[in-house]
């Protein structure tokens, strides 16, 4: 039983350290990763889980959308851009090495993807600058 603590403890420490990278590094996404963070947490101990849902990093990316609100249009095409890139560059180089049913499932994916976001997940008005 602590054993599994312990991993779910880790898990969360590794996604909330990736996912405070994708905060900043553009091409790695930190909605995944903060997304791990949270179910590792919540699995391993109520206060890293208290703790996490009142980091900044939990407020400004994961909140909404976890309370079931949606995303802002800049969050989702952030998710959208990043994720298309990097399945563009794995499709790329899948496609080079001829590997042609790996591309038609990672292109079902992408269009997967895509459609969920533009039809699945609310859109938020951004929030208005107090300026």
């Amino acid at each position: 039983m602590k054993f599994k603590k312990v991993l779910w403890t880790a898990l969360g420490c590794v996604g909330l350290g990736l996912g405070a990278v994708g905060v900043v590094v553009p091409l790695l996404p930190s909605f995944p990763f903060l997304l791990l963070a949270l179910v590792g947490f919540a699995k391993s101990s109520e206060k890293l889980h208290y703790w996490f849902l009142n980091t900044r990093l939990y407020k400004n990316n994961l909140e909404s959308y976890v309370q079931g609100r949606g995303m802002t249009w800049r969050t989702k095409r952030r998710i959208i851009l990043t994720v298309t890139l990097l399945m563009a560059f794995g499709f790329a180089m899948m496609l080079r090495k001829e590997l042609y049913v790996p591309c038609v499932i990672l292109a079902g994916v992408w269009v997967f993807h895509l459609l969920y976001f533009a039809l699945r997940v609310k859109t938020l008005r951004e929030p208005e600058s107090a300026g």
